[in-house]
C-alpha cells in the first residue's frame, strides 16, 4: 500500500484551522513546518510555559492521505472550511515501508562519556562493562539525544561519589534518576506533573532493573536530597526556584538545564537566595547551571 503527501503554505494565523479542516476532510496525519526551513529566513521557535505560543510567519502544512484520495477536492474542502481561497499544492507519493524498522534505525546507542551509554532495547550494548541505560524513544522527554540530557548525565557522573540521595525534578522518561542509581546513588526520586511521564519512568526503571521512587509533583511529601537535577525550561525553572531550593539539602548540589546561554543570568538571579549558580558546561548553546545549597 502507498499514500500521498499533500502540502501547501499558509500564514501563521491559518495553521490551526487548516489542520483541523484537513483531518475532517479525511487526512490520516497532518504536520506543520517552517516554510523557510533550510534558508537564511528559517525561524527557531522556543515555546515555554507562561509565554504566548509562537508560530512561523509562513508554514508548510502537510497531510498524509490514502493513494486513491481526490486531492483537489480534499484541498478545496479544507480551505473552504477554514475560510481560505483554494491553495496551490504539491503532491508526492509515499511508499509503504517497515516503519518500525525505519524508526529504530534512527536511534543508535549514544555514548555519553567514557563509561556511560544510552542503549535502545533493540541494540546490544557496545560496551557491556559500561554503565548502560536501556531506554527506548517514547512519549516522555529524555532519550540522550538532546544536548540538555547529555549535559545532565555528564554532570551526575562527575558529582555522584556514591551513597547520595537524588531528586530528578521534571523527570520525563526517568533517565536521570535511573542513571543516578546506576552511577552509585543510594536512592533516586523521579518527579513530574505528567502522568504519562510517570508511567514511562516506572517502566524504564523496571527495564533497567533499578529501584527508584516515582511520584507526582502535586505530592509534596519527601525529604530534601543531596543532589537535585531539573532539566526543564527557563520559565518553569524560575517559578520553581523556591521549591527546588527547599528540595536541596544544605550543602547539597543543584543542577539546572533546559536553559539557553542567553537565559543563564536570569536563572542564576532567581536562585540567588539559595545558590551561587555557575555555568558548568555548554553544548549547542544550551547550558547547565550548578551550585551548592547555602547553609
Amino acid at each position: 500500500m502507498s499514500w500521498l503527501s499533500v502540502s501547501f503554505e499558509v500564514a501563521a494565523s491559518e495553521v490551526d484551522a487548516v489542520s483541523d479542516a484537513l483531518f475532517q476532510a479525511g487526512a490520516l496525519a497532518v504536520d506543520v513546518a517552517d516554510a523557510a526551513a533550510g534558508s537564511e529566513r528559517e525561524e527557531p521557535i522556543y515555546a515555554e510555559g507562561g509565554e504566548a505560543p509562537r508560530a512561523w510567519r509562513r508554514s508548510v502544512v502537510r497531510a498524509l492521505v490514502a493513494a486513491n484520495t481526490d486531492v483537489a477536492a480534499l484541498v478545496a474542502a479544507a480551505c473552504g472550511q477554514a475560510g481560505l481561497e483554494p491553495a496551490s499544492y504539491r503532491v508526492q507519493q509515499v511508499a509503504d515501508q517497515d516503519w518500525v524498522r525505519l524508526t529504530q534505525a534512527q536511534f543508535a546507542p549514544i555514548r555519553i562519556s567514557r563509561r556511560l551509554w544510552v542503549v535502545p532495547t533493540w541494540h546490544a550494548a557496545p560496551d557491556p562493562a559500561a554503565v548502560n541505560i536501556v531506554l527506548d524513544p517514547g512519549i516522555a522527554f529524555g532519550t540522550g539525544n538532546h544536548p540538555t540530557t547529555r549535559l545532565c548525565l555528564c554532570w551526575l557522573e562527575r558529582v555522584i561519589a556514591g551513597g547520595e540521595s537524588v531528586i530528578d525534578y521534571g523527570c520525563g522518561s526517568g533517565i536521570l534518576a535511573i542513571a543516578a542509581v546506576k552511577l552509585g546513588a543510594a536512592s533516586a526520586t523521579a518527579i513530574d506533573i505528567d502522568e504519562q511521564a510517570l508511567l514511562a519512568a516506572r517502566e524504564n526503571a523496571i527495564q533497567n532493573r533499578v529501584n527508584i521512587e516515582v511520584r507526582a509533583a502535586a505530592d509534596r511529601a519527601g525529604r530534601a536530597a543531596d543532589i537535585v537535577v531539573a532539566n526543564i525550561l527557563a520559565h518553569p525553572l524560575i517559578v520553581l526556584a523556591p521549591l527546588l531550593g527547599s528540595l536541596t539539602a544544605p550543602g547539597g548540589h543543584l543542577a539546572l538545564a533546559g536553559i539557553l546561554a542567553e537565559q543563564a543570568a536570569e536563572i542564576s538571579a532567581a536562585y540567588g537566595e539559595w545558590f551561587d549558580l555557575r555555568e558548568e558546561c555548554e553544548e549547542e548553546n544550551w547550558v547547565l547551571l550548578a551550585g551548592v545549597r547555602k547553609g
